[in-house]
This record gives C-alpha cells, sequence and structure tokens, in this order.
C-alpha cells in the first residue's frame, strides 16, 4: 500500500539542500575566522589532523556524531518494533564496546606512532607492502560500506517524509558534506559534529518527553506499557518470554545482538574515521574522549528506540498511524521506516520535520568522517606512498581536496545502484561483518602484540573473509534453498558469516605464527613516520610553521613526559573497558535475560526514566561540556574579531612571535612557555 508523504516534496530539497548550504557556508567563515584571527593555516597536516591538538569535549561528541549513523536511529527502532525492550538494549550494548575498547587502541597508537595520518601508514611501517595493501582494501570497503548505510537509510527516510526522489536525496545529501569538509578539513568534522550531536540530542528528548509524558495518544510510561501488553496479545513475538514485548529474554534479538558486535567490532577498528579522531585528540584527551564518548552514545539508541520503536507498535492500531489499518511490512521495517511512523503519528508533520532533521544530521555528520577518512588513506597510503614520496603540503592538500569530492560522488552513485538492486539499509548493516570482521584481530595484533608477524596479518584476513562468505551463502542454501535478498539477509546465515568472520583469526592467525614465526617487532619503525612538509605553504602564506598549531616540534624532554602520560592512560584504558565491556554485556542484561523476566509497568517506567536520565546525562557531556572546555577559546577568538571590527587592533597583531607567549612558572621561576592552541579549549592570551 503507498503511504501518502507527510510533507511536500520542497520540505525535502529545502532541508537537503538548504541546511547543507548553511552548514557549508558556516564552516568556510570558521575556517576564515581561525585563520584570520588564530593563526591557522589549512595546511595538510591541518586538513588531515586539526594540528593533534583537540580536546577531550570534541572528540567526545566526534565520536558520538560519527557513530551515530542513520542506522543507529532507525535500524534500532526496526528492532525495537520487531522484538520489543530487548532489542534498543542490545543495539546499544552491542555497539558501545567497541568505542570504550577503542580507547585502548587510540593510546597505543598515539604512543607508538605520534605522527601517522591514518592506521594503514601503521601497518605499512610494521609489516610492508602487501600486508599495507590488504589493509588499504579492507579500510576502504568499511568506508564505502558506512557510507553506503548512511545514504540508503537516509535517503530512503527522506523519500517517505517527502516524496523526493530517492536518486536526487543519495545525490544531494552528502553535496554540503563535501563543500564543508573541503574547507575545513578534519576541524571542520569536529565543529560541525558537535552542532549535529547537539541538535539530534534535543529532538530525541523531545521525542521522549512526547511519547512518555504530554502525547495525548500515549503521555505516559504506563500508556505505552498497556499497549505493548495489548501488541503481544494480538501478534506475539516468537522466541520472547510469554510472546511479550517487554522482556530482555528474546531469541531472535539475542541473535541480533551477536550479529551486531561481531559488525560493529569491523566498523570501529577498521574504519580509518576513528584512528583520524585519535590521531587528531591531545594526547592527554584521547583517553577521556573516547570513554566519555562511548557512555553518552549508549543513550541515543537505547532511549530513542525505547521511545519511537516501541510507540510503533503502540500506536499501530490508531488511525494516525501512516499504514493503519494495516501493521507495518517487514521491507519498510528494513528500511528503516519505523521511526519516522511513529513520529509522523505521534507529532503530524512536526515528528515528520524533526525525522528529517535528525536524519539529515546523522547522515551528513559520519559522512564527513568517512570523506576525511578516505581522503586521507588516498593522499598518505596510496598517492605518497607509491606515486610521489616526496609530495609537499600543496600537493597533498590538493589530493585530499580531490579525493573529498571523488569519493562523494562514487558514494552517490553506488547508493543509487543499491536503491535500484533492492539493497536497504537493514540488510547492508547485517552483511557489513561478514565482509570486514576478519581483519579486525589482526589490525588489533598490529598496536598490541609485538610477535604477530608480516604473514600473518596479510593472509589472514583474505582466509577469514573467504571462510565468512562460505558460512554466509551455505548456511543461507540450506536454511531457506536460495541466495535472494530476502534469504541472505535473514539472521541465522548472517549470524554464521559474522561469527566465522570475526573469530576465523583465532586458528589462522597460531596457524601462520607456527608457519612464519614469532616476529620480535621493536616498535622502531612506527616512531620513525614523519609529520607532512608543509613548509611551502607556510611561506606562500607568509606565515611562520612554528606559530601554526600543532606545528611545533617538541624538544626530548616534551617528548618523555607526553610518553609517561600516555602510559598511565593505557594502564587506565584498559582497566576502564574491561569494567565497562563486562558490565554492560554481562552484569546487566544477561540475569535479565536467564531468569525471563517480563517487565512489570513499574520496572518498565523506571526503564524509561533511567533512558532519559542518561540522555540528558549525555547531553552535558558532549553538548554543554565542548563548550565549557573551550570558553578561553572562544573568548579570545570573540574579543579578537571585536577588536578588528571596531578598528581597534589588526588582525596581524595577533600573528606575532610576542603574541604566542604567556607567562607561567617553570621551577619556580616566570618564564615564557608556548602557547599551543588546542582546538576546543584553554587558551590564555598573553
Amino acid at each position: 500500500m503507498a503511504i501518502a508523504a507527510p510533507l511536500s516534496v520542497g520540505w525535502g530539497y529545502g532541508i537537503v539542500l538548504g541546511l547543507g548550504s548553511v552548514f557549508a557556508f558556516g564552516m568556510i567563515l570558521v575556517t576564515w575566522i581561525l585563520r584570520r584571527y588564530n593563526h591557522e593555516l589549512q595546511t595538510s597536516e591541518m586538513f588531515s589532523t586539526a594540528g593533534r591538538t583537540v580536546k577531550s569535549g570534541l572528540v567526545a561528541s566526534a565520536v558520538v556524531s560519527s557513530w551515530t549513523w542513520a542506522a543507529t536511529l532507525l535500524q534500532s527502532s526496526g528492532i525495537a518494533y520487531r522484538y520489543g525492550v530487548s532489542g534498543p538494549f542490545w543495539y546499544a550494548s552491542g555497539a558501545t564496546v567497541q568505542i570504550l575498547l577503542f580507547a585502548t587502541i587510540a593510546i597505543e597508537l598515539k604512543r607508538r606512532a605520534p605522527n601517522a595520518h591514518t592506521f594503514l601508514e601503521v601497518i605499512k611501517a610494521r609489516y610492508g607492502t602487501p600486508a599495507h595493501i590488504t589493509f588499504i582494501v579492507f579500510g576502504l570497503m568499511t568506508n564505502i560500506l558506512v557510507t553506503a548505510m548512511l545514504l540508503t537509510g537516509g535517503s530512503a527516510v527522506v523519500t517517505a517524509l517527502t516524496g523526493m526522489p530517492t536518486p536526487a536525496a543519495c545525490f544531494l545529501l552528502p553535496l554540503g558534506v563535501i563543500l564543508y569538509t573541503m574547507f575545513g578539513g578534519i576541524k571542520a568534522t569536529f565543529l560541525t559534529d558537535w552542532v549535529h550531536t547537539f541538535m539530534l540530542l534535543i529532538i530525541i528528548l523531545i521525542f521522549a518527553f512526547t511519547t512518555y509524558a504530554t502525547s495525548s495518544t500515549l503521555g505516559s510510561p504506563g500508556a505505552v506499557f498497556d499497549l505493548l501488553v495489548k501488541a503481544a496479545a494480538d501478534h506475539p513475538v516468537d522466541g520472547n518470554a510469554g510472546g511479550s514485548y517487554l522482556t530482555m529474554k528474546s531469541t531472535q534479538g539475542a541473535i541480533f545482538f551477536v550479529i551486531n558486535i561481531v559488525g560493529n567490532f569491523g566498523t570501529v577498528f577498521l574504519d580509518n574515521g576513528y584512528y583520524n579522531k585519535a590521531i587528531a585528540a591531545s594526547p592527554v584527551h584521547a583517553l577521556p574522549g573516547y570513554i566519555m564518548g562511548g557512555i553518552s552514545w549508549f543513550a541515543i539508541p537505547w532511549l530513542c528506540a525505547t521511545t519511537m520503536g516501541l510507540a510503533g507498535l503502540a500506536l499501530e492500531g490508531n488511525p494516525a498511524f501512516p499504514t493503519y489499518p494495516d501493521r507495518m511490512s517487514s521491507a519498510d521495517v528494513s528500511a528503516g521506516l519505523v521511526l519516522p511512523y511513529a513520529a509522523v503519528a505521534l507529532l503530524g508533520s512536526g515528528g515528520a520535520v524533526c525525522t528529517l532533521l535528525i536524519v539529515f544530521m546523522a547522515v551528513t555528520s559520519a559522512s564527513s568522517a568517512e570523506l576525511i577518512a578516505v581522503s586521507s588513506i588516498f593522499t598518505y597510503d596510496i598517492y605518497q606512498t607509491y606515486f610521489e614520496p616526496t609530495a609537499a603540503g600543496k600537493k597533498l592538500i590538493y589530493m585530499s581536496h580531490c579525493m573529498v569530492v571523488g569519493f562523494g560522488l562514487f558514494m552517490a552513485s553506488f547508493s543509487v545502484g543499491l536503491y535500484y538492486a533492492g539493497i536497504s539499509m537493514g540488510y547492508l548493516y547485517v552483511m557489513m561483518g561478514v565482509i570486514i570482521s576478519s581483519a579486525v584481530i589482526p589490525a588489533t595484533l598490529t598496536l598490541m602484540w609485538a610477535g604477530h608477524n608480516k604473514w600473518a596479518a596479510t593472509l589472514t584476513p583474505w582466509f577469514g573473509l573467504a571462510c565468512a562468505l562460505i558460512a554466509w551463502l551455505v548456511t543461507a542454501s540450506k536454511t531457506c534453498g536460495a541466495l535472494d535478498v530476502s534469504c541472505t539477509g535473514s539472521n541465522n546465515p548472517m549470524l554464521a558469516g559474522n561469527v566465522m568472520a570475526l573469530l576465523s583469526p583465532l586458528i589462522f592467525t597460531p596457524l601462520f605464527t607456527l608457519i612464519f614465526g614469532l616476529d620480535h617487532y621493536d616498535w622502531a619503525s612506527m616512531a620513525a613516520i614523519r609529520k607532512g612538509d608543509d613548509h611551502d605553504m607556510a611561506a606562500a602564506a607568509h606565515m611562520d610553521l612554528e606559530l601554526i598549531p600543532g606545528e611545533r616540534e617538541e624538544s626530548a624532554a616534551e617528548y618523555e613526559a607526553e610518553q609517561a602520560k600516555l602510559l598511565r592512560a593505557s594502564k587506565i584504558a584498559k582497566a576502564m573497558t574491561v569494567l565497562l565491556t563486562i558490565s554492560l554485556l554481562v552484569l546487566w542484561p544477561m540475569p535479565m535475560y536467564g531468569t525471563g523476566y517480563i517487565f512489570s509497568k513499574k520496572f518498565f517506567t523506571g526503564w524509561v526514566v533511567v533512558g532519559i536520565m542518561w540522555l540528558m546525562g549525555s547531553l552535558l557531556c558532549v553538548g554543554v561540556f565542548p563548550v565549557f572546555e573551550g570558553r578561553k577559546d572562544l573568548a579570545y577568538t570573540i574579543r579578537a574579531i571585536w577588536l578588528d571590527v571596531t578598528g581597534k587592533k589588526h588582525p596581524s597583531s595577533f600573528h606575532t612571535p610576542q603574541a604566542t607567549f604567556v607567562e607561567g612558572k617553570v621551577g619556580g621561576d616566570e618564564s615564557p612557555v608556548n602557547r599551543e592552541k588546542e582546538v576546543g579549549g584553554g587558551v590564555k592570551e598573553g
């Protein structure tokens, strides 16, 4: 049955093109301001690493934004619709632990290779060309799958809400992102990530308070609870305790959880975008940034899906629901339309606009990270490594710009092809682990184990991929006798393929270690990776390279102090990630799963209240804290703009060597210390 779009096509074009243009113009303006007043020249280093000076608040908001895909909101709500309250929790916990565990990798990367631009440079430095090419392929496959999910999910929602043609949405959604990423580089990604995350959290809170407090159709957890009990009586969930939507004991939910956790290991540990953010972080801020980001992100899919997925179930029998009197089709659920339909039923056209906004935010912010990830791979791992090793800043940034545009156009075209082939966001989400997860363990061992040899790193991902594809397709053939989209996308074949992909390296790695022997790596070649040479760009701009944030060479004493801090952070990261992972995967959910407990009305109310409080805490962490952390930097820049506009002080006076010193105490004596500008934080005036 065709569903009438609640908004006009003009809304689709207006938000996709209008908001995209606003963000693009905003980032062009910010880039100009930072150059004029803060001495920030857009060098190749600044474009790809933001000078390695980003502080924890912005790192956390960037992690949340990058990990909040269209699937985070849409797929999680679909899982809640299918399996009840267990779906949002399994989605959130199954994708949070990777961010928490990645905090350890981020610290080790900062320790072992302080000047790296991508994690693939680390692979090349340790193992050489064969392994490097292997991981380039797996890294790019990861970026392609993630971006395809963003565009297929986002375009499906835009089409459902506005009637805008899906191919047009696929091409226009990335347009503004390409523009602001080209001009602002990874700095633009961090700043727009904060804006996107802030707006996203506010809209999810609007949905939650409408559903559980103010709605005339629902309006309380108790009302939602009663309608979920009725829904279970009308169409009980196969494999759930008592057929209820109000239990953590869900067989299909647990299968999804395994698929989810396996697939998401690949999309974190192999996505160069997360390594980019780790590299861009100031050394002492990488750990708190990733821990805060992971904990803050948990509440987004948990509360969003607990609200909108369950509201979809509760409102299906209401004439306001778009599919009334029918239930949603499986294809619509897989396409991610549970959330927009529930929003329309709750808030009418206002709900459709809110949905359009959050999907636009999710798609564009995560797409920006993917564009930077791919451009840095092509610039540093392909162009500079194999074509022009002596390339200086101008050529490097030119290549970065070309690849931002090239990858954006390629993914728009590829997503249109997926649309016509009938491949949805939900299918890509459960398939991604099959394709990429065999490289997760080898990538992790690169930074964590000195004994890992180059042939184990090179061959294991390919053998694992072959085994995963065999397990996936054979299981599909045996369980439903077909290799079409519907069969291969079902839970059991995907479970077999995903688990085989992630765990097969546990067989191949020891095997290749026995055959080729233990390595005895000393980590020296990673430390020898050098920054890009941007002297040509600084000279052309008549700037002193040493005064550009992040470009000053460290002294030996500063390097040693930094390494000591990173070693301490590494120990803390390992302890915290183990504790948090056990809590989220075992201590909290497993007793409820094992007992088959079905929620009472009071327990469900408490469940919802905890979710709302957690999301409000996330808003403080990644919405308010980055502004507080950067208050001095903001004040400095606003004052510089005011003095310039009023003619009291020319911007050039902020760029003198004297303006880069502050008074500080070293060894008890007053002495000048260099003011290293940090993105989003603590700048003192001289």
